[in-house]
């Protein structure tokens, strides 16, 4: 009691607590996909303590870095473990965030005063398929360094700064161990700093304008007030989401152990690459989008008019909440196109699984 006296007096504990005590979550059939957010939550901060513990023995360098997740694995006391939490919780972050963000949009959650709290999210999800693309090279192994090269050649179709995005990646022309350095002051400095800002702000505006309630229950509480109820956050819906984060941990622990993390052969710059090679399952539906665009499209290089694409698609997710929400029929061709855009990422990455030898 005297250590929280001590604090209360120091710090706003009562405020925040009272601010808790008085939050309301709407409940209602479409309440499930709430947990998501917090899913997501949950899985980056154990990829920041996996990830610390796996900074104490990791070496960012060419000549050092396998050797040292080497032995992470094979004699830190469970090293083993820590790093295969920290892949799979890297996979089902991104699993996460993805079906965070699409039942965001198809619940209509982006609309008014909510557009800064889609855009910060969007973000989150570019950050966190960063996080993916700039820790895959990290244990220099065969797989991640060719998949590196080939994922770095894409940003050469950018018209102009291309040769010079590329550069700006590997650090030089080619994938060398100056690429290890700069993806890892990436991976483990400038993106969580970034990342942290984000997930502040995202969660600022979350408290700020609570959840959103889905137009049709909208309708339904305006017509019937009784029909949909509300339950306090604490301690009712804090408990569901520690359910939901046991059950996730659950699943974690269970795909580390049964199934840990492959270290695979060091990489040899000078091999060719071998085949079957391809990035990361969250990367696949644009690995084979790639593979099926002719080599010129109206004129310009299909590769190029493939990337401009995808980057447009990422644009107008983000801006998203500007363009639409303000009408049923706009909210309809929003449902719509994310409907689409699952399908076909869905679509690639199974094409990518069956046609793509491991």
């Amino acid at each position: 009691m005297r250590l929280r006296a001590w604090l209360a007096e120091r710090l706003p504990l009562d405020d925040v607590l009272a601010t808790l005590r008085h939050k309301r979550v709407p409940h209602h059939e479409y309440s499930v996909w709430y947990y998501f957010g917090g899913t997501t939550l949950f899985l980056f901060a154990i990829q920041v303590g996996t990830g610390a513990l796996l900074l104490l023995y990791y070496r960012p360098s060419a000549a050092e870095a396998y050797e040292s997740v080497q032995f992470i694995v094979a004699r830190v006391p469970f090293g083993w473990l820590v790093r295969s939490i920290h892949a799979w919780s890297a996979n089902l972050m991104v699993a996460s965030a993805f079906a965070h963000l699409f039942s965001v949009a198809f619940l209509h959650a982006y609309r008014r005063p909510r557009e800064l709290t889609w855009m910060s999210g969007v973000l989150l999800l570019v950050l966190t398929l960063a996080f993916g693309f700039t820790g895959y090279l990290l244990p220099w192994n065969e797989v991640s360094f060719f998949a590196t090269r080939v994922g770095t050649d894409i940003a050469a179709t950018v018209p102009l700064v291309g040769h010079a995005l590329v550069r700006f990646l590997r650090g030089g022309d080619d994938v060398t161990g100056a690429t290890l350095t700069r993806l890892f002051g990436f991976h483990v400095a400038v993106l969580p700093a970034v990342a942290t800002a984000l997930v502040a702000l995202h969660l600022l505006l979350v408290q700020r304008h609570g959840m959103s309630v889905p137009p049709s229950v909208e309708r339904r509480a305006a017509a019937d007030p009784g029909a949909v109820r509300s339950i306090p956050f604490l301690p009712h819906f804090l408990l569901r989401d520690l359910f939901a984060w046991t059950a996730v941990l659950a699943v974690l622990a269970s795909l580390a152990t049964f199934y840990p993390s492959e270290l695979g052969a060091k990489a040899d710059p000078f091999a060719p690459a071998p085949a079957g090679i391809r990035p990361e399952w969250y990367f696949l539906w644009a690995f084979e989008t790639l593979k099926h665009v002719p080599p010129t499209v109206a004129g310009l290089n299909g590769e190029f008019v493939a990337v401009a694409a995808m980057g447009s698609g990422a644009v107008g997710a983000l801006l998203l909440p500007l363009v639409a929400g303000r009408s049923p029929r706009s909210r309809a061709i929003v449902v719509w196109i994310c409907a689409a855009a699952l399908l076909f990422m869905g679509g690639m990455t199974m094409l990518a699984l069956r046609t793509v030898t491991p």
